[in-house]
């Protein structure tokens, strides 16, 4: 059974613009903000008195006044370019090695070398060959850019509509990797395509570029889509585009290599039934990350299907399917016969066993802190070891009853901590107990926040001054709680109604501090007034430590 890539196109073509328009009314313009990168260092402590004030719009009648720093490097901006461009090389590579297109590779190589007058003039061809590579991926990131825009790409990371959408891609991407259908495009179009590729010249090189690309799309189809959701979701301008171009390098460079020195290409090892275990096994991983994008979905509406053990579960169970097939033990249908094991296929299927053996504790309570970024918050777990039992949202350490504790305690807050969810209510308790606030910008989505509560917090030092310097004040800025009829509002910052918790947090975040990435740590005095210069991820545990502590001295100092 094949499947026509057109109808998987036109389908997320057409509910894109949907689900955009629907936003519009509840999601905060992001327009004209200069954003800044939220990082500090040690030196950058000291902190100067600013006369530059911004006043953000908390709800219609009431306005709170924050000292902003206003600016930034866009530090985080470039980390997150820079992993999209590392996620495209590692898909460009993986890419090499599918059916469709480790075979053409010698092929490809050896007619420039054969064709052409010289050897010179043959490496030229296949440089220029590999160049138009690059040119056609950059102008598909491009394209997605330019349709959609950045204020689209930047929706896209918090949309449940299309988180989900993007988890049944990344499934149908694994089945088609699985043998259940090949993607394939209408076979006229490539046709026609490979026609034009017999032309000479400058031309004829583009369109047997072009006809590389369309041809092998069956195997790089899932790559790329599964590589354009992961750039798109991170809301970056360029973040399709620069996956493109990594992804396209990886294709392009073994082309110009093998040209300039064809000797090589004795060494490549001959096609085979490897090639389709290596679409399998990108199969299995596709299947790993559709559920991240599903647990996003789950934790931002408050399904509650995928608690952090049910998701260790999956994942345990789909690797040790995936380490059981590296051994044998599982076959496919367009899999040969495995007659032994390669040595790497064995280093593989160890590797793959030892993160199973890895995560099963995790079902436990285990802090799993290399993954802990891509699970669900600690306290969806229903058992946990070193509490007896789940967190309850009925246990407050003041006594208070906390404004939305319900919806996050138990399930967003990290375990043996207390925030407040409101922060008018922070405030009012900062006031009472004479302590600094700590405003952490969080979301159910947010892969840097869990890593620094798992990572951060949990160090002795940091939790122990979380706790007792500081009223903490959590507020989610993608919770889609839709806020009572008497709290809803026009901001005053984007003239936009707020409806939804996570509307009104984004919305202050954006205008009090000039930021909308998360997490953003932020320290104010009961009155507002931020103490110190604001911080965003920071997983130096001595140097969040210093952030913290010199938070508390400023306060102390102005007190």
């Amino acid at each position: 059974m094949k499947t026509n890539f057109k109808l998987l196109t036109l389908l997320f073509l057409l509910i894109l613009p949907l689900a955009m328009f629907a936003q519009q009314d509840s999601t905060a313009n992001m327009e004209g903000i200069e954003f800044t990168d939220g990082t500090i260092s040690p030196d950058s402590l000291s902190f100067e008195e600013s006369p530059d004030t911004v006043t953000a719009s908390v709800d219609s009648s009431k306005t709170i006044a924050a000292t902003a720093k206003v600016g930034g490097s866009g530090e985080n901006s470039k980390k997150s370019l820079w992993s999209i461009f590392i996620a495209g090389l590692v898909g460009g590579f993986a890419a090499l090695l599918m059916p469709c297109i480790f075979p053409m590779l010698p092929l490809t190589v050896s007619f420039f070398t054969k064709q052409s007058g010289s050897r010179a003039s043959g490496i030229s061809k296949a440089l220029l060959y590999g160049l138009f590579i690059i040119v056609i991926y950059v102008a598909l990131g491009m394209i997605i850019t330019i349709a959609f825009g950045s204020d689209a790409l930047n929706a896209l990371s918090t949309n449940g509509i299309f988180n989900f959408i993007f988890f049944l891609l990344l499934v149908v991407f694994a089945a088609s990797f699985f043998g259940a259908f090949e993607i394939t495009l209408p076979s006229s179009f490539v046709n026609k395509m490979d026609a034009k590729s017999d032309k000479g010249g400058l031309i004829g090189l583009f369109f047997m570029a072009f006809s590389l690309s369309l041809v092998s799309f069956s195997c790089t189809g899932p790559i790329i889509g599964t590589l354009l959701v992961e750039a798109a979701s991170k809301g970056e301008r360029l973040g399709p585009a620069i996956g493109m171009l990594g992804f396209s390098i990886a294709l392009a460079i073994p082309f110009g290599l093998f040209a300039m020195f064809p000797s090589m290409l004795k060494s490549l090892p001959k096609s085979g039934g490897w090639l389709n275990s290596v679409k399998v096994v990108l199969g299995f991983l596709e299947l790993a990350l559709a559920l991240k994008f599903l647990s996003n979905v789950d934790l931002a509406y408050h399904w509650n299907w995928l608690d952090r053990e049910v998701f260790l579960s999956l994942w345990i169970v789909v690797f040790g399917l995936m380490g059981l097939y590296l051994i044998g033990k599982i076959k496919f249908s367009h899999d040969s016969d495995l007659k032994f094991l390669s040595v790497p296929r064995t280093i593989l299927a160890i590797v793959v066993f030892s993160f199973v053996v890895y995560m099963i504790p995790g079902l436990w309570g285990a802090p799993l802190k290399s993954i802990s970024a891509f699970l669900p918050p600690s306290a969806t777990q229903d058992f946990d070891l070193s509490t007896g039992v789940g967190s309850s949202s009925a246990a407050h350490t003041d006594g208070k009853v906390k404004k939305y504790a319900e919806i996050f305690h138990g399930r967003g807050t990290p375990k043996g901590f207390d925030p407040y969810y409101d922060y008018d209510q922070a405030l009012a308790t900062a006031k009472e107990l004479n302590k600094p606030v700590l405003i952490d910008f969080t979301g159910w989505n947010c892969v840097n926040c869990r890593k620094m509560e798992s990572n951060v917090w949990t160090d002795p030092a940091v939790a122990k001054l979380l706790k007792e310097e500081f009223v903490m004040a959590e507020l989610f800025v993608d919770d889609k709680t839709e806020l009572p009829a008497n709290e809803q509002f026009v901001s005053k910052y984007s003239n936009k109604k707020i409806k939804t918790i996570g509307n009104k947090n984004s919305d202050f975040q954006a205008s009090a501090f000039n930021s909308n990435s998360q997490p953003l740590y932020v320290i104010v005095d009961p009155n507002g007034q931020v103490l110190v210069p604001q911080s965003g991820a920071n997983y130096n545990v001595e140097q969040y430590k210093a952030f913290l502590q010199s938070g508390v001295d400023a306060f102390k100092k102005k007190n």
